[in-house]
């Protein structure tokens, strides 16, 4: 009878551990959302319970994390109108996972609205499933229907979910300290200053930023489905090998699954998805992937960064139905296209500013060659990883799933941390967001 309001209290006391004032915000919101969510299931007034459930959910992340980017542009359009005046700055704090727990929090009262779903009569319940601490901080983003149910019962743990609980965490922990924090020593000396190097270097970290972020932020997500299996939870699979992808509909399909498929249902679809043409599904598809690109932080590099992604959907989209594409066009030709193109989109979300992104772009193109000193391991640990994701999606992948494989793996992981890894003060990248 206590084990809910255990879990509860852990994770309240997990994430006030950063700041005392976290919880009061998240515990405001989640009394809110439930009591929304019980006078809509009184059947008076649906639509405007749901309109303050989704005006107080985007307020609260609008007022937080966008305040300020706001206030900036506002100030340079009064500098450009000659106008004298200076809006003051907000001076907000971003609360760290402010946009995972705000948006598992509104797609619940929204399938309540759309009868997908029942209301949870339990606040307790509720408010653990907002707050379950593994994936508070970065996601997942839970949806109700999987994550509410299992918080009904008693998880019955096996030595089993141990098992896998544990690897997933290690695995984890690897792709973030080993991987991730390494890879970043390069990145950030280069992204820090992009006029001082050259196209070379340039490309390189552009080439490892690709891998850092997968490896920083899938490294979050398997260490939360790690910890959460531990406990007998399972949460969704978030990242599935992206950089597979034989096209950019699919890289959508295996990059942070529980957001793609977060802003398809509640954003793409009721905008009409694609059922109003043409210029209507091209047009949702653009303000969806804009609006996925200013979640991911106040700042203008995230809007080019989700509107060059659309821009890339709308040039593919018609090509990859071709039986040319489909047939004829090599897979692995496919896949080094989706992740240049990728890769090159990454550079504005990693730059600091428009302006460093043009630098970089600008210099890949016009600088000249220098040795770009990057260490062997770095591409070694890469290609390291992509041929065990190529093999663990071909035939051969049996061979992966193997016990002695397995814990080998895990093993040589451990090892590798133990002796090799680099002690790092890097934070998740995602955190920030």
């Amino acid at each position: 009878r206590f084990r809910l309001p255990f879990l509860l209290a852990a994770s309240y006391f997990f994430y006030g551990w950063l700041n005392p004032l976290y919880v009061v915000l998240i515990a405001y919101s989640t009394v809110l959302d439930y009591i929304v969510a019980a006078r809509m299931e009184k059947g008076k007034r649906r639509k405007s319970w749901l309109a303050v459930s989704i005006v107080n959910n985007l307020g609260l992340l609008g007022f937080f994390k966008y305040g300020a980017f706001v206030t900036d542009n506002l100030n340079v359009l009064l500098s450009s109108l000659r106008i004298p005046y200076v809006i003051p700055a907000p001076g907000v704090f971003l609360p760290a996972g402010l946009s995972f727990y705000i948006f598992q929090s509104l797609s619940y009262t929204i399938d309540c609205y759309r009868g997908n779903i029942e209301r949870e009569t339990s606040l307790i319940r509720y408010a653990t499933f907002v707050a379950f601490f593994p994936r508070l901080l970065a996601g997942p983003i839970e949806r109700a229907r999987n994550l509410l149910p299992q918080l009904h019962k008693t998880p019955a743990i096996s030595g089993q979910d141990i098992a896998d609980g544990l690897s997933l965490f290690v695995v984890g922990l690897f792709k973030k300290v080993a991987l991730a924090d390494y890879l970043a020593l390069y990145v950030n000396k280069v992204y820090a200053a992009p006029e001082q190097f050259q196209s070379p270097a340039l490309l390189l970290a552009t080439f490892l930023f690709a891998w850092q972020i997968y490896f920083d932020f899938s490294g979050y997500t398997d260490m939360a489905r790690g910890v959460a299996r531990m406990m007998g939870f399972r949460l969704m699979l978030n990242f599935n090998n992206p950089y597979l992808a034989a096209s950019l509909g699919e890289f959508w399909q295996r990059w942070h699954i529980s957001l793609s498929s977060w802003f398809k249902d509640y954003v793409y679809i009721p905008l009409g998805g694609n059922r109003k043409g043409t210029f209507g599904t091209y047009k949702n598809m653009f303000l969806t992937m804009v609006i996925s690109g200013l979640w991911h932080g106040a700042a203008w590099t995230f809007v080019i960064w989700g509107a060059l992604h659309a821009l890339g959907r709308f040039a593919t989209r018609e090509l990859e139905r071709t039986a040319f594409y489909r047939e004829k066009v090599p897979k692995l030709i496919k896949q080094l296209f989706v992740f240049a193109f990728v890769m090159f989109a990454w550079i504005f979300f990693k730059a600091d500013s428009i302006g460093d992104a043009s630098v970089i772009v600008t210099r890949i193109f016009t600088s000249g060659f220098a040795n770009p000193q990057c260490p062997l391991l770095a591409i070694v640990l890469i290609l390291a990883v992509w041929l065990y994701q190529y093999v663990h999606e071909s035939r051969a992948g049996w061979v992966l799933a193997l016990a002695p494989v397995r814990i080998g793996t895990v093993v040589l992981m451990i090892l590798y941390l133990a002796v090799f890894a680099p002690s790092s003060d890097q934070g998740f990248i995602y955190l920030q967001f």
